[in-house]
């Protein structure tokens, strides 16, 4: 296969993966009263789908590696469809916290199948940028799809931008049909030695590293809507603006970690981690104008997906004896840390300790994780298995 081809449909279903994960913290305060439940609440909608994400990552990856890559990649984007038009069709906060659980299944296994495919497609020693690449989608998902699926929720409904992102679920279909030859169907998993392989304790440090990276990331991102209004006193207009910042951010971050990876991989990881948690540190200092809520959102979206690909890279190297399954509990060890993230942010709100102390929530997720990087260091073993069975 074309390795930019192969790419660029990774990239284009991690666009629809990123639009339907991050739009509803720009939406939040649309949706909690659209269903009638308060904002803490709603943000439980993020939690629901980052659980979902755990959960689902080892089960789907299991159940679908015995199919070809195309085959497997394409009908996990039929679950992340079905999934956003139920939500579209929710009638009320439970079955849209179901319908929620049903889209983030397809989640945790399509990144890893794919971090698998896009590293199979390049030389070992651009595979971090290979990676990244295939997030690119995710990062760009939030200067395009994230606002425009954020504008479309306040100005038409929070239940037509759920509708649409079921359209990228389709257009991701045709794009790995096309990209992906059909390949031969994989060999049935040995469960018990690729859940071995999880529990040792490189594995288990470099997981545990990236669920305290993301959940700095998610405690502020998803009340970063809340936030604004209350510290910057921002408008609809400029919360609209500000996630297109945040987007910018991560797609800098998200290029710059995957090239820093492939320089030194341990070096990558303690730096980007300690450029979060001084960046948090100081965010309810400088958003208290707009310029400066502007400029600190760049570099702290920056900084939070730059993390991305060092962590991801870091965990198929520690786990090289199950690279698939492995880089699929990562992306459910990435929805932990959005949970435990999103979780916290919600107990600081609910606790009467205000907005502000949101963003030290995630300094302190972020120091946590600078710590785990210390502890633990990449393995130096052979890279991951990545022959192209697409």
């Amino acid at each position: 296969m074309r390795s930019s081809s192969a790419l660029l449909a990774l990239a284009t279903g991690a666009f629809a993966i990123g639009t339907t994960e991050f739009a509803p913290m720009g939406l939040l305060p649309v949706i909690a009263d659209g269903v009638g439940v308060s904002i803490p609440s709603a943000g439980m909608l993020v939690s629901a789908y980052a659980v979902g994400v755990m959960l689902g990552a080892p089960i789907m990856t299991l159940l679908f590696s015995r199919f070809g890559k195309r085959t497997a990649l394409m009908s996990l984007m039929l679950i992340f469809t079905v999934g956003n038009l139920l939500s579209a069709f929710a009638p009320g906060y439970t079955t849209l916290l179901v319908s929620r659980l049903v889209t983030s299944l397809n989640h945790g296994a399509f990144f890893g199948i794919g971090a698998v495919v896009a590293a199979s497609v390049v030389p070992k020693e651009k595979q971090a940028s290979a990676i990244a690449a295939m997030f690119m989608g995710l990062t760009v998902a939030n200067i395009g799809g994230v606002p425009a699926a954020t504008w479309i929720g306040q100005q038409v409904g929070w239940r037509i931008a759920f509708g649409g992102t079921a359209i990228l679920g389709l257009l991701t279909m045709a794009a790995l049909w096309l990209a992906l030859p059909k390949g031969e169907p994989g060999a049935r998993p040995d469960v018990r030695r690729e859940l071995k392989v999880l529990t040792s304790p490189g594995v288990l440090l470099a997981m545990g590293t990236t669920v305290l990276g993301s959940g700095a990331m998610f405690a502020l991102y998803t009340y970063v809507a809340p936030i604004l209004a209350d510290i910057t006193h921002a408008s609809p207009g400029f919360v609209a603006f500000a996630l297109v910042l945040i987007g910018i951010g991560f797609t800098i971050g998200n290029s710059l970690g995957g090239r820093l990876a492939d320089w030194s991989l341990d070096g990558a990881t303690k730096l980007i981690l300690a450029l979060l948690a001084a960046t948090m540190a100081l965010l309810p200092m400088v958003m208290a104008t707009e310029a400066g809520a502007a400029i600190g959102l760049v570099v702290w979206g920056a900084a939070a997906f730059g993390i991305v690909p060092p962590v991801q890279m870091r965990v198929m190297q520690a786990a090289s004896q199950a690279p698939g399954l492995a880089s699929s509990v990562n992306v459910g060890a990435f929805n932990l840390g959005n949970a435990v993230g999103a979780a916290l942010g919600g107990v600081v709100i609910s606790q009467g300790f205000g907005y502000a102390a949101v963003p030290w929530v995630g300094a302190a997720l972020a120091a946590g994780g600078l710590a785990l990087a210390w502890i633990g260091k990449p393995s130096q073993s052979a890279a991951p298995s990545t022959a192209p069975s697409a």
